[in-house]
């Protein structure tokens, strides 16, 4: 027995004396590690050891609260507004020169309402930015003019268009100016999962230094081309089309401040300002394959195609930008919210959202998606409880569901809509839509207001689609209803029902049109 506790004895001594070793040399290490980074990396608590590559491999303290993966619209809003809000927040960006696309150049005035919400309405300011109050649509010559409902907000409210990369580097300034947002160039390669439970990521620097950075939530936010959502959601994504992009230069729009659509044939035609003196053209490609640029196809594609159908008034700038020969082409993609609430992690922006660009909406759901996830973490101070706040959380992507699935549904069903069709019944809808919003009053302040996220009600949203169709039925029976006009206007119902119900069962009936029967939607916060 005594012999036992002498065992035990020189174990316990044993034991102390290893701990004591270890923490020394952990300690000298730490130290040498710091003394020579830089003032950047100081604020992290670093071990670095020889990676398998030969590079080196550096393990990053939970210095922070929130890790947010993607520094475009969404992620460096999410930032500034985490970061106001007390967060310690760490962004990693892939690439934090000024982006240069030919999307997201459009804010609705919604989205401009939550931009003020957030404090970042001044990010638009000495970008050149314009002022947009509407659209104009055109179809076989004829236009009309849709004005949004502003008349119940303050004078400064409307829509906004601009280059979308002095946009994002305006929002990633001022969230630098945030002292507890550390913003950083690097590629995460993946998300670091323990037991189920993201604990941080993994990525490289510009220096080929691979960073393991750790904190008890990481959201998501890298754009279109995600390739970290798989883990996070089952992403159905769709690419109905491609836009060819053009800048017209030193010309006027026939209706000032507004954006146009062109009904062309085979798709739609977008022109709205980014600057006081260019204006961007979109052209609509229907399928994943375009003209070749190199080879001279696209060029001829528009000039031959495409610019007999635009207005009069841009005709020779549309001629000279193509001349000019800076085009420029993007796949348009769409993909239903179809998360897997995983704790630990979150998903936002294009990365776990996206709708046909037709309608200018990604920002405004983003921005949306960034006041309501706010306003939700506001009452927890500490986010380390991952699978708790994960269950509370799942109460986002209820209470998120009548603003996006608002703008997502009217996206593609107006892509569908306003492209042209070789079967009359889709053509008979086409003409049908343009004539309902031309007949002014409700019908038209009614869609405007859905598109430009003032209204986001699936509700309205139905019932408009649906007098859209009715309208053009009612059309199609008088004077007098003819067996092959009753036929006609029963392909016309079914085609608008094959339009419509595909993507309302894509972005969930219930959530849609009933959130308050779904149990999360009443989730309240942990009690820390």
């Amino acid at each position: 027995m005594v012999m036992i506790d002498q065992y035990i004895f020189g174990g316990f001594v044993a034991s102390l004396f290893a701990f004591v070793l270890l923490y020394t040399l952990r300690r000298r290490t730490i130290g040498k590690t710091k003394g020579g980074a830089s003032k950047a990396a100081s604020i992290d608590e670093c071990v670095t050891n020889p990676a398998a590559d030969g590079g080196s491999r550096t393990e990053s303290g939970g210095d922070a609260d929130v890790i947010i993966v993607g520094a475009g619209v969404a992620g460096a809003a999410l930032a500034y507004t985490l970061g106001k809000e007390g967060r310690r927040v760490r962004v990693i960006e892939r690439d934090l020169t000024e982006p240069d696309r030919i999307v997201g150049e459009l804010l609705q005035p919604g989205g401009y309402l939550k931009l003020i919400e957030l404090g970042l309405e001044d990010c638009l300011s000495n970008i050149d930015a314009q002022r947009v109050f509407g659209y104009a649509l055109y179809k076989d010559g004829k236009d009309t003019k849709l004005s949004y409902p502003l008349e119940k907000f303050d004078s400064d409210v409307s829509g906004r268009s601009f280059h979308n990369g002095r946009f994002i580097q305006r929002m990633r300034e001022k969230a630098s100016t945030i002292a507890n947002v550390r913003i950083e160039q690097g590629t995460v390669t993946s998300l670091l999962e323990e037991n189920g439970t993201v604990k941080g990521v993994q990525y490289k620097t510009k220096k080929g230094e691979e960073i393991t950075a750790y904190a008890p939530l990481t959201v998501v936010c890298d754009g279109c081309f995600s390739n970290l959502r798989r883990s996070l959601c089952t992403p159905e994504v769709e690419n109905p089309s491609c836009f060819v992009g053009l800048i017209l230069e030193n010309c006027d729009l026939p209706h000032a401040n507004h954006g146009h659509v062109v009904l062309g044939d085979p798709s739609p035609i977008l022109f709205y300002p980014i600057s006081s003196t260019e204006i961007r053209c979109l052209v609509d490609v229907p399928g994943q394959k375009v003209p070749s640029i190199a080879s001279g196809e696209m060029a001829n594609y528009l000039k031959t195609v495409v610019a007999p159908q635009i207005p009069p008034q841009l005709y020779n700038s549309f001629i000279a930008a193509i001349e000019k020969g800076n085009i420029r082409t993007m796949p348009n993609r769409s993909m239903p919210a179809n998360p897997h609430p995983t704790p630990g992690a979150l998903l936002m922006g294009d990365a776990f959202n996206m709708r046909h660009p037709l309608t200018g909406g990604g920002m405004t759901v983003a921005l949306s998606d960034i006041v309501l996830l706010r306003d939700l973490l506001r009452p927890i101070h500490d986010l380390n409880d991952a699978s708790i706040l994960c269950k509370y959380l799942e109460s986002f992507y209820t209470l998120r569901k009548p603003v996006a699935s608002t703008i997502n549904t009217l996206a593609g069903a107006l892509y569908k809509v306003f492209c042209a069709s070789s079967d009359p019944a889709r053509n008979e809808m086409r003409r049908a839509c343009f004539d309902y919003l031309s007949l002014g009053g409700v019908c038209s302040n009614g869609p405007i207001s859905l598109l430009s996220g003032l209204n986001p009600s699936p509700l309205s949203l139905f019932l408009h689609f649906f007098s859209v169709a009715v309208f053009g039925v009612g059309r199609l029976l008088l004077p007098f209803p003819s067996p092959q006009r009753v036929w006609l206007g029963a392909r016309l119902l079914s085609g608008a029902s094959g339009i419509i119900f595909p993507i309302i069962k894509a972005e969930g009936v219930r959530q849609m049109f009933f959130p308050a029967t779904v149990p999360a939607y009443y989730r309240a916060p942990p009690v820390n």
